[in-house]
């Protein structure tokens, strides 16, 4: 794995952001890699758009930009409307079908389907959706290790909500299965 291009998109206040700086961090921090992470989120910040892209590098001068996606994640119908012809025959979708009323119909690329705000509801909480979707993602692409995954979790989150973000991060292992 020389290079690869992440996407992680949704709308405000379902922790993209976070999602992505998570998942640079467990690159970069403890996997040895490069972690190039860049963000965008719309005016109207909860509730509009929101964008973090990741790029994992072993080359610390590569480019830190996406310019050709390997992995779209989206939590939100207006993401994945909005993305979904950014990404290349060959690559990977994962989608939480929990929020996509309308899958796309491609059979170019790879696509899993992640229950992932229901999983979060049914820990107690909607708001870690973002780490049970890193858990899938984790498991599923092979991205970066469990293990590292989870130290940037525990790096990110506040004490209090460090045992619930641990559940998610396990029940987004099981569902990448």
């Amino acid at each position: 794995m020389s290079r690869i291009e992440v996407r992680l998109a949704g709308f405000g206040g379902q922790g993209i952001q976070l999602a992505g700086i998570i998942l640079g961090r467990a690159a970069a921090l403890y996997e040895g890699r490069y972690a190039f992470q860049t963000q965008s989120i719309g005016p109207e910040a909860r509730g509009g758009k929101s964008r973090a892209e990741v790029v994992i590098s072993d080359n610390p001068r590569d480019y830190p930009k996406v310019r050709k996606l390997d992995i779209l994640v989206t939590m939100s119908q207006e993401a994945l409307d909005s993305y979904i012809n950014d990404l290349p025959p060959g690559k990977v979708l994962i989608y939480d079908k929990d929020m996509i009323k309308n899958p796309p119909k491609r059979d170019d690329i790879k696509i899993y389907e992640v229950p992932a705000t229901s999983t979060a509801y049914n820990l107690g909480n909607k708001i870690v959706a973002n780490v049970v979707m890193l858990g899938a993602l984790t498991k599923i692409t092979k991205i970066v290790s469990e293990d590292s995954i989870k130290k940037a979790v525990l790096d990110m989150v506040k004490d209090k909500y460090k045992e619930l973000n641990l559940k998610a991060l396990e029940e987004g292992f099981k569902l990448g299965e």
